[in-house]
């Protein structure tokens, strides 16, 4: 369902003037409206067409409102349906209490103050159309990952009768470049949909955490857009994982300290895996510190933590340990020889036969049941390690357990306490900027230059790098140009080139869908990955629009105008 598509809202009342009525307040909304005079007759047009909202007379002949509304919530294809009561006469708190067991999120009394209605009917039509729209972004994700499943699995399979054709002699070497081809084939393929998914995650989360900061007064309504929020949380953490696979997604590598990281998580795994596995942890004591991001790390050892526990139904032990170790070149596949840290997961629960194991890292792959897993947990934590240098090991028995080794390079510089990454400056009160917005997805744009403007700042959009330039000649009051890396003509990278060129102090964050988008020759270009919450935008913006301001006063020699 597109932004602009129409809802279909459902007025029931058995008097034809109050229908009237209704339909005159609701048709500002601009939505398609339906109307019924019987509980019959409503029923009859629910089975027909897709309705987002239902207005309901409490009191009418042959079934009442509250009856219409159960019958309603016992059909499977109605459990969601926004249901508001409209009642004169049945407006005790007893009326507004059955009204609400019935099934109803909202109950309006008569008469009816038109603007709290048309209020009302847009937030949840509203609310429909969003979570309409998100269902269709899944389903079309879910179709793109299948076609290219298919389309890697026919290639797979083209490569299986090239390498049966080749001797034997040549049978592994060609084995392992089918491997490298297969994670550079989905790389390529994971790449795209990122993109495509990220953009539309961006406009969905956007809108909705917009949509959250003023609806803090219904409850109900809350609790809707926050359930919209975490699904499309998920499909933003499904792309992460397929990133990671493929070893693209983008790494902030700091100077870890394993022993102090898992310390810090064993609460929360305690509360994750619950009560019925134990958990140990074993470091040995002159262990050094690793270069990795700690993030990433964190959530590989999560996933790692929660197969174990589903490996172990009935409740186990769950051994967390860290050693360093000297490994010489061959000792451990995939590593080169050098000093290391082996960080491992030991579990006493099901264990893997060696065909699971030979497969437990390839994407998609899964021992659970359907709904139960996507497949690329493993894959995730392989792709992680290997692109942090070091190398994942799987060890496991069928009815001993299983453990999962992560191989990373020893850090051979500072210590990892003398390394602290510094804390973004806050002002004390939020300045207003005059922010520059390019971006050619009018989707984005809309959603974006709404955070900017309800953040206070003052935004101007332009469609392209060419589009902005004239703008930065003709404005130049300019504090910070926020702008999409791909776009036809002149992408973003190159326009923060033009623009360092042209005015070397003015602060450009470059905004991209892509996983392995490089910064180029400047490192320092800041970056926000799509998709991106609200505050994130906001601290980049402050830090970055606080700094221009002071250099200009430092040029000026006065005070820049706020």
């Amino acid at each position: 369902m597109g932004a602009e598509e129409k809802v279909n809202i459902l007025l029931v009342d058995d008097q034809p003037a109050k229908l009237l009525s209704y339909e005159a307040i609701l048709s500002e909304l601009g939505e398609n409206l339906i109307k019924a005079s019987s509980a019959r007759e409503a029923l009859e047009h629910l089975l027909k067409v897709d309705v987002a909202v239902v207005l309901i007379d409490v009191c009418m002949p042959e079934f009442d409102g509250f009856e219409l509304a159960a019958m309603i919530r016992e059909h499977p294809r109605f459990q969601t349906l926004s249901i508001i009561f409209v009642s004169a006469v049945q407006v005790t708190d007893l009326d507004l209490l059955r009204g609400y067991e019935c099934g109803a999120v909202d109950y309006v009394p008569v008469p009816v103050a038109p603007e709290l209605l048309r209020s009302k009917v847009r937030v949840f039509a509203e609310l429909y159309r969003k979570t309409r729209q998100l269902e269709t972004l899944n389903a079309e994700l879910e179709r793109r990952v299948a076609e290219r499943t298919a389309e890697l699995a026919h290639t797979n399979a083209d490569l299986e009768r090239r390498v049966e054709e080749r001797t034997r002699e040549r049978e592994a070497a060609l084995a392992q470049v089918h491997e490298m081809q297969k994670v550079e084939s989905l790389g390529q393929l994971t790449g795209g949909v990122a993109h495509d998914f990220n953009n539309l995650l961006m406009a969905v989360l956007g809108n909705l955490g917009l949509v959250s900061k003023y609806t803090t007064d219904n409850p109900k309504i809350t609790r809707l857009v926050d359930a919209a929020i975490k699904a499309a949380e998920r499909g933003a953490n499904l792309t992460k994982r397929m990133l990671a696979f493929a070893r693209r997604q983008e790494l902030k590598p700091e100077i870890v300290d394993v022993p102090k990281l898992v310390g810090g998580m064993v609460d929360m795994l305690r509360h994750s895996l619950g009560p019925e596995t134990e958990i140990a942890t074993e470091f040995h004591p002159e262990l050094l510190a690793t270069q990795v991001d700690p993030n990433q790390l964190e959530l590989a050892l999560l996933n790692l933590a929660l197969n174990a526990r589903d490996a172990m139904p009935n409740g186990g032990k769950l051994v967390i340990a860290a050693r360093r170790e000297s490994v010489a070149a061959g000792d451990v596949p995939g590593l080169a020889a050098g000093d290391y840290i082996c960080v491992s997961e030991c579990d006493n629960g099901s264990g893997m036969d060696e065909a699971t194991i030979s497969r437990a890292t390839e994407p998609f792959f899964t021992t659970k049941g359907a709904g139960a897993g996507t497949g690329l947990g493993l894959s995730m934590v392989d792709g992680l390690v290997a692109q942090s240098g070091g190398a994942m090991r799987i060890k496991s028995q069928l009815g001993v357990g299983t453990t999962v080794e992560l191989w990373l390079p020893i850090w051979q510089g500072q210590d990892a306490g003398s390394t602290e990454t510094p804390v973004r400056r806050r002002g004390t009160q939020p300045s207003r900027y005059q922010v520059l917005l390019v971006e050619d997805d009018d989707m984005v744009a809309a959603g974006t230059l709404a955070m900017l403007e309800d953040l206070g700042h003052n935004a101007i959009e332009a469609n392209s790098a060419a589009d902005a330039l004239e703008i930065l000649e003709a404005k130049r009051d300019i504090d910070i140009v926020v702008t999409d890396h791909a776009m036809p003509g002149m992408n973003g990278t190159e326009l923060a080139r033009r623009i360092r060129e042209n005015w070397p102090e003015l602060p450009v964050v470059l905004v991209t869908g892509y996983a392995d988008l490089p910064n180029g020759s400047d490192p320092r270009l800041p970056r926000l990955a799509k998709p991106y919450r609200q505050q994130e935008l906001a601290d980049l913006i402050s830090a970055l629009g606080a700094d221009y301001r002071q250099k200009m006063i430092c040029l000026l020699g006065e005070p820049a105008a706020d």
